[in-house]
């Protein structure tokens, strides 16, 4: 009671406002860390940087100082302190404020400089004692890796030494944590022979997305380059380097590999056996096939490319229609061999035949405009109608349009199932167009009557007789 009684005739005294009981036991607050400028050029006149901490806390803030610490490129630090701009110095005040000046030494190594502060107490009479623990700046910038340090240049140069990539993923021993699931998950090594392309991207990961991969080699008759490429072109040692290159903020960033280049890898051939001709009967059914073995050291499972006809299994085909069942094979690509060519291999699973009944007239009048079709298959199928003739006649359902004269070509067809084979009927009709009789005209004449007869074959009425020409 009596330690609450001194603070709070010390807060009335101050003119502070008393605390509350939500106040109690927290931590001083830093409302704010900054310096000015964040980014400095050595040859310039200036190189004085400015420093301002605000913490506040209900009770007060113990430290009269504070100190800075900037940690560079090569773990060289400098050191700057803070010190309570309020005086004289008022331990009860909520709000304080601590101001510091660094002149950076011309001397020093270009580069981005991490600051940490000394952590703040908040007054211990507040009963407790609360630190801030260390003090770092927010986000100044996007320059990754140089967030919020205070950057160095030398003649524009920060030359900032940051892992702008990291790898190769290949090497087990680095035990780097990849954040790239692509990356990471690429664990197989890469095939160091003759005919193989090494791309870096794929086992190394960036860091600054800016900032592309570069690969040079020192054995171009090994092993040659486009700069994003490594073609492996002849058997012997490959020295390479995979880089970012210098710019006016990153430093150069590389890593060199020497790795020994052996013979080719060679496309395996594979020994295809053949399957005899099955039946649809009692479908579906299995049927045990020929085993292929690779070269590489496995089994080469068939992948059927007929789904309606067959389904590669193993070992093992299931035929569960009829018709061509096509099976491929090919050998997956190892560390020794190629992938091997494709191979496919074909059999016949036959169906039950049907009979198809078919007919049309030869001829057709094209003043009749349509005909009836009609066709009826073994199997009591539904039959379909088609015509290769479309400017001659069309077909809807089971009639037949005649369009014009000339010959109309029509087909039948029932497309069987899976146990029963398809069929087709083609009939060719003749359309014609009847012409009437020619009509002659003729001039009979009966003294002094003339008539004039009009038929296909005119003769003169009894009694006349032919007027001659």
């Amino acid at each position: 009671m009596k330690l609450k009684s001194v603070l709070i005739a010390a807060l009335l005294i101050t003119g502070l406002t008393p605390i509350t009981a939500s106040q109690a036991q927290v931590k001083p607050l830093v409302e704010s860390f900054t310096f000015t400028p964040n980014e400095v050029e050595l040859i310039s006149a200036n190189t004085n940087v400015a420093f301002e901490l605000v913490v506040s806390h209900p009770f007060g803030i113990k430290n009269t100082s504070t100190q800075v610490t900037l940690t560079g490129p090569y773990g060289n630090t400098l050191a700057v302190t803070l010190t309570r701009t309020d005086f004289p110095i008022n331990s009860f005040l909520n709000r304080v404020t601590f101001k510091g000046l660094l002149a950076l030494p011309q001397n020093i190594n270009a580069g981005a400089y991490k600051l940490s502060v000394a952590e703040v107490s908040n007054n211990s009479t507040a009963g407790y004692e609360y630190g801030t623990g260390d003090i770092t700046p927010s986000k100044l910038r996007d320059l990754v890796g140089a967030e919020t340090a205070l950057l160095v240049r030398n003649n524009g140069e920060l030359n900032l030494i940051y892992d702008t990539f990291v790898g190769p993923t290949h090497n087990t021993t680095l035990g780097i944590a990849y954040n790239n699931p692509s990356i990471y998950n690429n664990n197989y090594p890469p095939i160091w022979k003759v005919g193989e392309i090494y791309t870096p991207s794929k086992y190394f990961e960036s860091r600054v997305s800016s900032l592309p991969l570069v690969v040079t080699t020192t054995t171009p008759a090994i092993c040659s380059t486009d700069g994003k490429e490594l073609k492996l072109i002849a058997t012997g040692s490959c020295t390479f380097k995979v880089l970012t290159l210098k710019t006016k903020d990153y430093a150069l960033k590389e890593v060199t590999q020497n790795v020994t280049i052996t013979a080719a890898r060679s496309k395996p051939e594979l020994a295809i056996g053949s399957i005899a001709t099955q039946t649809s009967k009692n479908l579906p059914k299995s049927v045990e096939i020929f085993r292929v073995y690779s070269p590489t050291g496995s089994w080469v499972l068939p992948h059927a490319t007929t789904p309606t006809v067959c389904i590669a299994a193993g070992f093992f085909v299931q035929i569960i229609g009829g018709g061509t069942c096509t099976l491929q094979y090919q050998s997956e690509a190892s560390n020794t061999y190629l992938a091997s060519d494709l191979y496919e291999v074909s059999f016949e699973v036959t169906r039950d035949p049907q009979i198809i009944t078919f007919s049309l007239p030869t001829s057709a009048n094209l003043s009749s405009k349509s005909i009836a079709l009609s066709a009826t298959a073994s199997s009591g199928g539904a039959v379909l109608y088609t015509t290769s003739t479309p400017k001659s006649c069309s077909i809807i359902g089971s009639t037949l349009n005649l369009l014009r004269s000339g010959k109309c070509s029509v087909t039948a067809t029932q497309p069987g199932t899976s146990t029963i084979a398809p069929i087709s009927e083609s009939v060719t009709v003749m359309i014609i167009e009847m012409v009437g009789p020619i009509k002659k005209t003729i001039t009979c004449i009966k003294g002094k009557k003339i008539k004039k007869v009009s038929e296909a074959n005119p003769k003169c009425p009894k009694g006349f007789k032919l007027k001659s020409k």
